[in-house]
């Protein structure tokens, strides 16, 4: 009966309309490959990458990251609410003891003394005539719930920012090590221009070209390496040590595997990213906030019932005689509250609104994300193919340059042409090779990391 006088309406998912499928084309002109709908990544995505070194940092970020260990801190801080949100539905009793030794003036002078032990119980309950105690516990529920999507994307944000921190150290360590080997290369051609010039087949002009070349590439290095610090201590701070805990010194780029990965259908989004269900339990709540303001509006009716005992002598304090109760009911009705009432009813309203526009915004954030990812993860592809046919021409025609200039046939300056290619080449393949390993994350981010509605321990 008491449910059928709630002032509230029921939460009604809202309507969404998705593409029926991700581009065709992801963006490229091409046609994409075919995805199954029902392979989507495994929960622990990171391991197809095939490093161990990533899977024991992620384990470690997934044990002492201070975000993460913040996030279940609020799962538990949730977790009370809802417990105190949901007290009211319940009634309350309270024990209380007195006992008193009084000394009064009797009539006729003297005085008398005497006893009074007083134990009583007191139960009190307010009827939940317009739901507003149930809708109040139901908008803790949702927070609860929204917590633990909260927590879920707090992990999925950890986890992905070790494998993109993790994978920026791998690239900066192999282009550290691509700008070393140039600067040795240039070094030996130095050394030899160096001797031509003194059996007279080399000028001073060559020399010095090729000692600026050599400078260049010696000065290129402490910012790379200024970067590949700064990245490690971050990765550290993402596992939860000190900068100097850990070190990225093996391992590169070329090591690690490229999965494939699958995107299944745009509906199926909504259940695979935990913020978009955090978001849609965030508006359930503020719906059970409005039923709790509008029924802020109509009487409360409270129940209140007492019991114990009173008596002068301890000892017969128990005796059915010296019983004592009372029984009351009190109906209480805002009147005149300066408009604090409709401006929460007003407020209620306008916060549903407003997470209405939130959830619509998430989604589509959600669509985008999966667009983008998809784009980039193919053209990543395309470019890393294309760069390495561009690098193994650049060594070709190194390699064609060294030999005329030993023959005398061309002059220093093809060969430092030649040479600069091929370093710049190499680096931005070291590059290239990150931003689709990258791009790898990002899809796998944005489907949610292998989470699913349902999975929120």
């Amino acid at each position: 009966m008491l449910a059928a006088c709630s002032v509230g309406s029921p939460y009604r998912k809202p309507e969404i309309p998705l593409p029926n499928a991700w581009d065709a084309t992801n963006g490229t002109g091409n046609p994409a490959s075919a995805a199954d709908p029902s392979t989507w990544p495994a929960a622990d995505w990171w391991h197809r990458f095939g490093s161990s070194q990533l899977d024991d940092l992620i384990d470690q970020a997934q044990r002492a990251n201070d975000d993460l260990a913040a996030a279940m801190a609020r799962v538990q801080e949730a977790d009370a609410q809802l417990r105190i949100a949901g007290a009211p539905l319940l009634p309350t009793i309270d024990g209380a003891a007195a006992a008193t030794r009084e000394r009064a003036q009797v009539t006729g002078g003297g005085f008398s003394v005497f006893n009074e032990f007083s134990p009583v119980l007191t139960a009190s309950y307010e009827l939940d005539f317009w739901g507003k105690n149930r809708a109040a516990r139901d908008a803790a529920r949702a927070l609860a719930v929204a917590s633990r999507y909260d927590r879920q994307t707090v992990a999925l944000t950890v986890i992905s920012s070790v494998a993109t921190t993790y994978l920026q150290a791998l690239e900066l360590h192999e282009r550290i090590d691509v700008a070393r080997l140039n600067l040795e290369n240039g070094r030996k051609i130095l050394r030899g221009l160096a001797f031509q010039q003194q059996v007279g087949t080399a000028t001073g002009l060559d020399v010095a070209q090729q000692d600026t070349a050599v400078a260049l590439l010696d000065a290129a290095l402490p910012p790379l390496e200024q970067q590949f610090r700064q990245t490690v201590y971050a990765l550290a701070v993402l596992v939860g040590k000190t900068p100097e805990s850990i070190e990225v010194n093996d391992g590169t780029l070329n090591d690690l595997k490229v999965p494939q990965v699958v995107a299944g259908l745009p509906s199926e989004l909504l259940m695979r990213r935990p913020d978009v269900a955090e978001a849609e339990q965030q508006l359930v709540s503020a719906n059970a906030d409005i039923t709790v303001a509008r029924a802020q509006l109509f009487p409360s009716i409270t129940l209140t019932a007492s019991g114990g005992y009173e008596s002068d002598v301890l000892a017969s304090l128990v005796n059915p005689v010296n019983r004592i109760y009372a029984v009351s009911a009190g109906l209480t009705q805002p009147i005149f509250h300066g408009g604090a009432l409709r401006g929460q009813l007003a407020f209620s309203k306008a916060r549903y609104t407003e997470l209405l526009s939130d959830y619509h915004k998430t989604v589509l954030t959600a669509l985008d994300n999966v667009e983008g990812a998809l784009v980039a993860a193919r053209q990543t592809a395309v470019q890393q193919e294309r760069q390495s046919e561009a690098v193994a021409k650049a060594r070709r025609a190194y390699e064609f340059a060294q030999t005329q200039m030993s023959a005398g046939t061309i002059n220093v300056l093809t060969v430092l042409n030649t040479e600069n290619a091929l370093y710049s080449a190499r680096d931005t393949l070291v590059q290239v090779q990150y931003s689709r390993l990258q791009a790898l994350v990002d899809l796998y981010t944005a489907l949610g990391g292998g989470w699913q509605e349902g999975k929120t321990g």
